[in-house]
């Protein structure tokens, strides 16, 4: 059973209502989780608002010595945070690796903080007047973070918060818990100081208590688009600051001068890689004529080979959706692309798979002559099926990517530099990779995207992640008399 981790350990009240958790690979029930009532939410914020009064104090060498030892324990325990999630996602263990160092990468970037908190100053903005900013903690700040990535997602948002000066209440999906309870057992190892990291599982009734409650000061948010709407309306209304990334439908567009077995490799890897329930996943494939019928059958011939099977299998390449439902829910798009009149090229309810016969499987399914007005086209699916939009020329298939509602990411395939530029200029989406098929931003940059696929000025992590989590204040000051200090010969020291 997984419980709520509060004021440095594990809660110990008894909760009203509890979920289960599945094995994704074998359909059974693996474990069960308490759901947080808005009282435990309540007992949460306030322990994190105790902690804050102390936390903010701690000095820049104080946070980032935990910071890297918290890095430390990440780097020696990454095997068996993979296997947490592999276990109750059902990525293949590779995927889960991959997750958690891109995590690592944001927890480096965090150790950095004593640099990325220096302000600026103006010496005698006027006479004997100086001019300088700073940047401080905004309190309690809140963590609201999806099924498909439960420890990068996670430590995108709270190594920054906690570097800062801000204590965190995470609530990670219910769907796979105990990724975020290793994580915070990790940072208590670091010794970072009980209540500064909490984390309450549960449903709307957790979230919408963190939205409404007046001592958090801040949401951070991945997740779909109508939930990050709500998520931004409901936070903003109660007077915070949100960041809420919503859904996506990532293009990639591939022009007739590119490398098509290049392109082909790279459509598979990032449509059907962790089963394709990915924000970055490439879901639709804008093939500029005359390629199109050499690409699809590139694409084709690739999908038969992989193996579908246990992530915990090391032959596997991908593993099973997360949830029964949403298994259905991905299907039941198979059945309508066909009905729209969509030309169905592979059918991944066919797919072999190295598995128990209960898990949540479907191959990976490939779609041909895909036009907008169809839901395989306009729903993000957030599963293993890819579609193939076909257009005459660079400018209309441009005109696709920009007219979708959503604008995470994008990629284009060329060998021609100059289109390659005019493509990254003139396409309207935030994250864009040119012959990289899932342009993830490096921790020292930011991620996301834009229109409906981001709810809110910041996006994630990055330079924005810690502007997202401090507020400036400018001090105006002058000194009629100089200081003076005692006689000290010793080597200054970081204290």
């Amino acid at each position: 059973m997984t419980t709520h981790w509060i004021d440095g350990r594990l809660w110990t009240g008894t909760a009203e209502r509890q979920g289960d958790v599945y094995d994704p690979a074998t359909g059974s029930v693996a474990s069960t989780v308490d759901f947080a009532s808005a009282d435990v939410v309540d007992e949460a914020v306030a322990t994190a608002s105790r902690a804050w009064r102390t936390w903010r104090e701690a000095s820049l060498a104080a946070r980032s010595t935990v910071l890297f030892k918290f890095r430390e324990l990440l780097v020696a325990n990454k095997n068996e945070l993979a296997a947490l999630i592999t276990a109750e996602h059902g990525k293949v263990l590779s995927d889960a690796a991959g997750e958690v160092q891109r995590a690592i990468e944001n927890v480096e970037y965090a150790c950095g903080i004593p640099q990325l908190l220096k302000g600026g100053f103006s010496e005698n903005a006027s006479t004997r007047v100086d001019v300088y900013s700073i940047q401080q903690s905004l309190g309690v700040v809140g963590v609201i973070s999806p099924f498909n990535f439960p420890a990068m997602v996670p430590l995108w948002f709270v190594p920054n918060a906690i570097a800062c000066g801000n204590t965190v209440v995470l609530k990670p999906s219910e769907k796979d818990p105990s990724a975020s309870m290793f994580i915070a057992e990790l940072w208590a190892q670091a010794g970072l100081p009980a209540g500064v990291l909490n984390v309450v599982h549960g449903d709307k009734v957790a979230v919408d208590r963190l939205l409404e409650h007046r001592d958090v000061k801040a949401i951070s948010f991945v997740g779909s688009t109508p939930i990050a709407r709500h998520v931004y309306e409901t936070g903003t209304a109660a007077g915070k600051r949100v960041q809420a990334l919503g859904g996506a439908k990532n293009h990639m567009v591939v022009l007739p001068d590119a490398d098509l077995d290049l392109a082909a490799d790279a459509a598979v890897n990032a449509g059907f890689g962790s089963a394709g329930e990915r924000c970055m996943a490439v879901s639709v494939v804008v093939a500029v004529d005359p390629i199109g019928d050499e690409l699809v059958a590139k694409i084709a011939e690739r999908l038969p080979g992989l193996s579908v099977g246990d992530g915990r299998k090391p032959d596997s390449e991908m593993g099973p959706l997360v949830t029964a439902a949403h298994r259905d829910k991905v299907t039941s798009y198979v059945d309508a692309g066909v009905s729209e009149g969509a030309r169905l090229v592979v059918d991944g309810r066919q797919h072999a798979v190295d598995g128990d016969a209960a898990g949540f499987w479907l191959g990976p399914t490939l779609f041909d002559g895909v036009e907008p007005g169809m839901s395989i086209y306009q729903d993000e699916i957030f599963g293993p099926v890819l579609s193939v939009v076909r257009r005459p020329s660079y400018d209309e298939a441009v005109d696709v990517v920009n007219a979708n509602p959503y604008g995470n990411g994008v990629a284009v395939f060329t060998n021609d530099g100059g289109a390659a530029r005019r493509f990254q200029h003139e396409v309207e989406v935030g994250m864009v990779g040119v012959n990289v098929p899932i342009p993830v931003p490096v921790a020292y940059y930011s991620f996301g995207g834009w229109k409906q696929s981001l709810f809110g000025d910041s996006h994630a992590y990055g330079p924005e992640g810690v502007h997202f989590y401090t507020r400036s204040k400018v001090v105006t000051s002058r000194w009629l008399d100089p200081s003076h200090g005692g006689i000290n010969l010793g080597f200054p020291q970081n204290t």
